[in-house]
């Protein structure tokens, strides 16, 4: 898949699309700044760029990649959500990043969920994983919310990362999690969302 047919995905709240010359300032100034400190920086400005040109172009050569993900009536950014796998990565990955001033508000979690959905139904994904740096706790939680099982017998980056495993897409499927995470973000959606039935506890 080309990048020039990058296919457009919508959430209720989100629409994700290619990312775009005009999307580069608030990449640089996340990837620039401590809140990449786990995904490889700070970078200074030349590598950020060739990290962003780097998104653009795995797209020509692996057929997926990362999306930006955008509000879907304001058009702004919040970060980017999608696949990853540079060479040398064991796995396919998929892999999220929320810009520093954007956080809390599930949009990781609802932007990851439908690339997720894109890759298993679109793309025949049997499985994939998520390399996270152990000490960051917020992208573990995440992953734990998706679903994902820390697999302690899969081959990581470099020896420093978690594997996180995705369910696969039979375990996914109309389960408690799918579940789970449609009422989630139908409550970061509307707060005053109620799901149908009774409390368990």
């Amino acid at each position: 898949m080309g990048f020039g047919n990058i296919p457009e995905l919508e959430t209720k709240r989100l629409r994700l699309k290619a990312p775009q010359p005009e999307d580069y300032p608030n990449f640089k100034a996340t990837f620039t700044s401590f809140r990449s400190r786990f995904m490889g920086g700070p970078l200074n400005p030349y590598e950020t760029w060739m990290l962003y040109a780097a998104e653009i172009g795995h797209w020509e050569i692996r057929g997926f990649g990362m999306w930006m993900i955008h509000d879907k009536t304001s058009g702004e950014t919040y970060g980017m959500a999608g696949g990853w796998q540079p060479a040398g990565w064991p796995e396919r990955e998929i892999a999220w990043i929320i810009w520093p001033d954007k956080g809390g508000k599930g949009y990781a979690l609802e932007a990851t969920d439908r690339v997720r959905h894109y890759f298993y139904d679109d793309l025949g994904w049997d499985n994939a994983v998520s390399y996270i740096d152990p000490k960051n706790l917020d992208s573990i939680r995440l992953a734990e919310r998706l679903g994902c099982i820390k697999d302690r017998d899969a081959a990581t980056i470099d020896g420093s990362d978690a594997v996180y495993r995705h369910p696969a897409p039979g375990q996914l499927r109309d389960s408690q999690i799918a579940h789970g995470i449609d009422m989630e973000i139908a409550h970061y959606a509307d707060p005053l969302f109620k799901p149908k039935g009774w409390a368990l506890d």
